[in-house]
């Protein structure tokens, strides 16, 4: 039997554009609209301004482009720019039926080499293809999820990112293996990065994986070796975390035959997975009833025990960062009650100061209940009960948000929301422009010509 490196590396290299159905296709555009519609809207944003001046000073080869600010560096500062981008507003997609994960933070492990190789339209299309069949079983191997014994999904992210940029870089069957044991030899990852009160590490953990993938990918390129068997060896991936149990098969069998990505969610709203369900509920139940804020006694919101855990302990009833706030259940909860919608707009420095929200807070309560526990993590269900000052009450059950599988983003709303994070960061002709591209990617015969088009127009 050969090693699951050598599997997995296999199927990165023979993946063809035409061995990919019509339906997987066209999710791997939508998701790559959807993703450079998040990436230009979190231009200006603290964190990204802080690692864009970072990547500028840095410098080097001029190989790729940094979406929205234009700038030309080196593929790994590209692929961590770009992922960053794309991931910083919590607003991309999210897949969670093990492990939680937002398999676009690896489009950049594959749209910095396709540019710089100047790869075709169909190219891109199959190395986001694979980054998405790969991060999403990767996210399905381990019973519970490796999040549950404290490990974040950038963890598993290390092991797909060098498949993809391998792929996109031509390396042989051997050097994707190596580049699997250089990147899944470096870069594990703490879950404390979202727990508690959360900093900017939050939103780069993942695109740190992206970039030890791509790096991982050229050092293969050059002949320098890795562990072969990084996730059955000794004291490889299965035997170092052994507090889960590990079903190989689920990485490795019928790899070509039926394709994940078409199981992805899209994000209705900029935040943390869990809040979706509780918020949907709550702008259900406000839209119905005709609730008005300040009539509102108490909000109770039965949810998982992690939601009542890393989502509502003390640190998110008093946020003070973006970070917090998208990943605090009582804020996002408090805000749909306030304003009927919750929207990027929702976690600046001034929002987060919003008095109406700062009186609700205290009135929202989260408990967990054992019987959601026993559903999840198939099922997210949340049950929400606002009671109401004239002591009328209301109760909704909601088992899945919008964007995914079960409710779909319809093209219009993915539309929708493309635009409107664009915004003003393109001309109207040219931020239709680039919708047309994105959705007719597979007929550029260059990526480079695709990704000028993403470029932010300042001034």
């Amino acid at each position: 039997m050969e090693t699951i490196s050598r599997q997995l590396a296999q199927f990165a290299r023979e993946l063809r554009y035409g061995d990919i159905p019509a339906a997987a296709r066209t999710e791997a555009k939508r998701f790559l609209l959807d993703s450079i519609g998040c990436a230009l809207a979190a231009q200006g944003l603290p964190d990204t301004e802080a690692a864009h001046r970072y990547v500028r000073k840095l410098g080097g080869a001029d190989q790729a482009t940094v979406l929205g600010y234009g700038t030309r560096t080196n593929l790994p500062l590209a692929a961590l720019m770009n992922s960053l981008l794309i991931r910083a507003l919590d607003y991309n997609d999210i897949y969670w039926k093990q492990d939680p994960s937002h398999p676009s933070d690896l489009i950049p492990a594959a749209l910095a080499p396709a540019e710089a190789r100047g790869l075709t339209g169909e190219d891109l299309l199959v190395g986001i293809v694979l980054a998405y069949e790969l991060e999403m079983r990767l996210c399905l191997a381990a019973h519970p999820g490796i999040r549950e014994v404290g490990w974040h999904h950038a963890s598993l992210t290390q092991f797909a990112s060098p498949l993809v940029a391998g792929r996109m870089l031509g390396l042989s069957r051997d050097e994707l293996v190596a580049a699997v044991g250089i990147s899944g030899s470096s870069h594990f990852t703490l879950g404390g990065v979202v727990a508690g009160k959360l900093t900017n590490m939050k939103n780069a953990a993942d695109p740190l994986a992206v970039e030890a993938g791509v790096r991982a990918a050229l050092l293969a390129a050059e002949g320098y070796t890795g562990p072969g068997e990084v996730f059955e060896g000794k004291e490889g991936l299965f035997q170092v975390l052994h507090n889960v149990k590990w079903d190989p098969e689920a990485l490795v069998s019928g790899l070509g035959q039926k394709f994940l990505i078409t199981e992805c969610a899209y994000k209705a709203f900029p935040t943390e997975a869990l809040t979706h369900q509780p918020i949907t509920a709550v702008l259900a139940l406000r839209a119905e009833h005709a609730i008005e804020p300040r009539a509102v006694a108490s909000v109770l919101v039965e949810t998982t025990t992690r939601g009542a855990d890393i989502l509502s302990d003390p640190e998110k009833y008093h946020p003070t960062t973006k970070e917090t706030a998208d990943h605090s259940l009582p804020y996002c909860i408090a805000v749909a009650l306030a304003t009927g919608n919750v929207l990027p707009s929702d976690f600046t420095d001034e929002a987060l100061r919003d008095p109406l929200v700062g009186e609700l807070l205290p009135k929202i309560k989260v408990v967990k209940n054992p019987e959601i526990d026993a559903l999840f993590p198939k099922v997210k269900r949340a049950i929400v009960t606002i009671t109401l000052a004239d002591g009328r009450s209301f109760r909704r059950v909601e088992d899945f948000a919008k964007g995914e599988p079960e409710r779909p983003l319809s093209d219009a709303e993915l539309l929708a929301k493309f635009r409107a994070n664009v915004g003003d960061a393109l001309p109207e002709r040219e931020r239709e422009e680039l919708i047309a591209a994105t959705l007719a990617v597979e007929e550029f015969a260059s990526v480079r010509d695709y990704t000028r088009l993403a470029v932010r127009r300042f001034g």
